[in-house]
């Protein structure tokens, strides 16, 4: 696939080279393989029966778009199960990510809902009524996904729609979370220097184990004439069980103190994470560019 990728690469260069503005043709194959890459993937990772003699599948969900995206499956749509020769609706359908963007990647298997006082691990898993899985079974799944970064005021930009086909054969039952292709340049340190909004910087300056989970202590500095404010909400965490922990809301309906010029402010954030979970990376939205929109960035905070 990257071989291919590149080839086309070197087509593309070659032909502006050769042809200027002229009009360029691409090799459909081409193409269609790479539109084929740039979207959702996922794998069923257990089947079984319910107690009540429902098809439960248990599903991970993949980021092959190249780029930070949320996703999740069509609201208010069905599953379809295509079993044999026959076709059945799965109406219960747990499949996307909370609202969160995820790094291109990462893959999870789960996130949190519900508030903040009292926050719900959803895992990701479709059952269908009153069927049970042949041999060749295949999962449909229709979905919606945005791709790169959240502007607040046109938040489905970017739009792009697909469909995950499972074979319930395939059963992936040793992932190792959260990633599973490894993007050089992507991953940034803890120590890093975010640039933000009115180039402010933000820091993440110590992390703490605490009784909830994990306490994040950050810092903006401030360069400019004027007394400003740097959104950065209540960043989620992604660790070794591929669970998103953290609400997800708009950043900036998070508190965050006034950084006066010249100045630097200091500020606390909290994770809810299991004590037992490692392997951890902060997904982290800096308000930049301009007033609410978020550019994505990756924390490794795996030593905690």
């Amino acid at each position: 696939m990257k071989r291919n990728h590149e080839i086309l690469l070197g087509v593309l260069l070659l032909a502006f080279v050769s042809f200027g503005c002229k009009y360029i043709f691409i090799p459909e194959d081409l193409i269609g393989e790479k539109a084929a890459s740039i979207a959702w993937n996922a794998v069923v990772t257990g089947v079984s029966q319910t107690s009540a003699g429902a098809l439960h599948i248990d599903v991970t969900i993949q980021n092959e778009t190249g780029e930070w995206s949320s996703m999740q499956a069509m609201a208010g749509e069905p599953a379809l199960l295509r079993n044999g020769s026959d076709e059945s609706t799965c109406d219960l359908v747990f499949i996307g990510k909370g609202g969160h963007r995820l790094a291109p990647g990462f893959q999870i298997r789960g996130y949190t809902t519900g508030t903040r006082a009292d926050p719900i691990t959803q895992l990701l898993y479709v059952e269908c009524a009153g069927v049970q899985a042949e041999p060749g079974a295949i999962l449909s799944i229709n979905y919606v996904a945005y791709n790169g970064d959240l502007d607040y005021y046109h938040q489905d930009v970017n739009e792009s729609t697909g469909t995950l086909e499972l074979s319930l054969d395939e059963v992936a039952a040793d992932l190792t979370y959260p990633v599973y292709l490894e993007i050089p340049g992507l991953i940034e340190p803890a120590t890093s220097e975010i640039l933000a909004i009115s180039e402010n910087v933000v820091s993440l300056v110590d992390v703490q184990r605490v009784e909830t989970g994990l306490q994040f202590t950050w810092k903006n500095f401030n360069p400019t004439n004027f007394a400003l404010k740097t959104h950065i909400g209540i960043p989620p965490v992604i660790g070794s069980d591929g669970i998103i922990y953290g609400i997800f809301e708009i950043m900036d309906l998070a508190a965050t103190p006034l950084t006066p010029s010249k100045g630097q402010v200091t500020w606390i954030t909290e994770a809810q994470v299991p004590e037992d979970v490692g392997n951890l990376y902060i997904l982290l939205s800096v308000e930049d560019r301009q007033m609410r929109m978020y550019v994505n960035h990756l924390i490794d905070i795996t030593d905690k």
